[in-house]
């Protein structure tokens, strides 16, 4: 199974305690031990730092810390080939749902709400973190 958290789950995960924190350790756990890939891209990695420094003030070791964590995912370029309908709701996502798209993601996981409404964009079921926690908990490894 090929999952892409959007940034909002990996910055609840650095910068917070509950239950982002732990949907991706399960996860992390997964992807080492069974075929579940983690995947991500730069707009993700990039707005993660950028979140985590500016808004967190995350140190500089702590902000290394995340970029390890990220080297360990699988990283597709930014999918700027995509266009979304003209309703979509920021634009600014479009090169992250263009990335999980083109990356054939059977899962994308965020905690936008605006996103979270659309439930499905092209075949790619969108889910709160909490679901996917409770999915995965559920599958065999």
């Amino acid at each position: 199974m090929k999952l892409f958290f959007d940034s909002n789950v990996w910055v609840a995960n650095f910068a917070t305690r509950g239950f982002c924190e732990d949907l991706v350790k399960f996860t992390i756990g997964m992807h080492d031990q069974t075929n579940l890939v983690l995947i991500t891209c730069p707009a993700v990695h990039g707005e993660t730092i950028r979140i985590l420094r500016d808004k967190f003030r995350l140190s500089a070791i702590d902000l290394q810390r995340v970029d390890i964590v990220f080297s360990r995912l699988h990283t597709v370029p930014n999918g700027h080939h995509w266009q979304p309908s003209a309703d979509f709701p920021d634009p600014d996502d479009a090169p992250i749902i263009g990335a999980a798209l083109a990356a054939g993601t059977d899962l994308f996981v965020t905690g936008d709400k605006a996103l979270l409404a659309l439930d499905t964009i092209e075949n790619l079921p969108i889910r709160s973190p909490r679901d996917t926690y409770i999915l995965l908990r559920d599958l065999p490894h």
